[in-house]
């Protein structure tokens, strides 16, 4: 082993020390970093070569899936093995704020309050940042950041800055990439929070609606689509137990969410989740599928 990947191996194991919360420790971390990590560098590597410009990485999965515990490995790896600049945000800082989803919400549905769907993302701002990333005459500009802990986003002065164009853009969030349904899939309500908040529809129309117009500019923006495939849903609720955990221990807010609050939450998430679960892998570059004990278990790279 060449010190580089020395440097390489011990960041990554660092990393992973920091990420370990009580209880839930990292396994078979090498053999991980062998089979799924430096393989899915070394493809986004290639792309990178081959496009001549800078990549937009696309990373999803469900909640809890550990979206950004992997994009930041993926981030230690492009820059140490393979000298990238590389940067690395999520979906979910750039939730609208607060007061613009009580507007929005008050024009649609009461559903618009809580943040998540498709709908209640700034697609105009993300869009935009997204140009000014790819774009040969960079300037500077900052990245907004969202404060889950509060529930609103963060003030200004907490945003990234973006100083240079990066090589590689790591773009992580539970629905990126995802695909519209078609209408006559989206009239049976599949939960409780469906059948009696959403009756006539309306909230999921407009979801739909948003992936079909608004997020689908922004996902064929995609270069690298990379999709976490978990067991099944109901790991949603038993990995987004954990998120809070780890929430509360770094955050003074309070907005902490207790267990029926956690169900309630992700049934916002079960349509577009369940349908991701059965469609992403015709579309994704690279499937990674994940055990019941959060494991990286198999990778199909196309």
């Amino acid at each position: 082993m060449n010190s580089s990947d020395q440097n390489l191996n011990k960041k990554y194991l660092l990393f992973l020390k920091k990420q370990e919360v009580k209880g839930e420790p990292f396994l078979n971390k090498k053999n991980q970093l062998k089979n799924f990590y430096l393989p899915v560098s070394e493809y986004i590597f290639k792309s990178f070569k081959k496009n001549k410009a800078n990549n937009l990485i696309g990373l999803s999965g469900g909640q809890g899936s550990g979206k950004s515990t992997i994009a930041k490995i993926l981030k230690i790896i492009l820059r140490e093995k393979y000298k990238l600049k590389v940067i690395n945000f999520s979906i979910d800082d750039y939730y609208k704020t607060i007061k613009e989803r009580k507007k929005f919400s008050k024009k649609t549905s009461q559903l618009f309050l809580t943040r998540g769907v498709p709908g209640t993302h700034d697609t105009k701002r993300l869009f935009r940042d997204l140009k000014k990333l790819k774009s040969k005459n960079f300037k500077k500009f900052y990245i907004p950041r969202f404060d889950k802990s509060i529930d609103d986003r963060s003030p200004k002065k907490k945003w990234s800055i973006i100083k240079e164009r990066p090589d590689i853009i790591i773009f992580e969030g539970w629905c990126v990439g995802a695909l519209a349904s078609k209408k006559s899939d989206i009239k049976t309500p599949i939960n409780l929070l469906e059948k009696k908040e959403d009756k006539n529809a309306t909230w999921r129309k407009i979801v739909n609606q948003e992936l079909k117009k608004n997020y689908k500019k922004i996902f064929n923006m995609i270069n690298v689509l990379v999709f976490l495939k978990i067991p099944s849903f109901k790991y949603v609720y038993k990995w987004r137990l954990l998120q809070e955990k780890k929430l509360k221990m770094l955050s003074k807010g309070n907005k902490i969410m207790n267990k029926n609050q956690i169900k309630r939450f992700i049934m916002f998430y079960e349509r577009i989740t369940k349908s991701m679960l059965k469609k992403m892998s015709k579309v994704s570059d690279i499937i990674i599928k994940i055990d019941t004990k959060h494991r990286l278990t198999h990778i199909k790279i196309k």
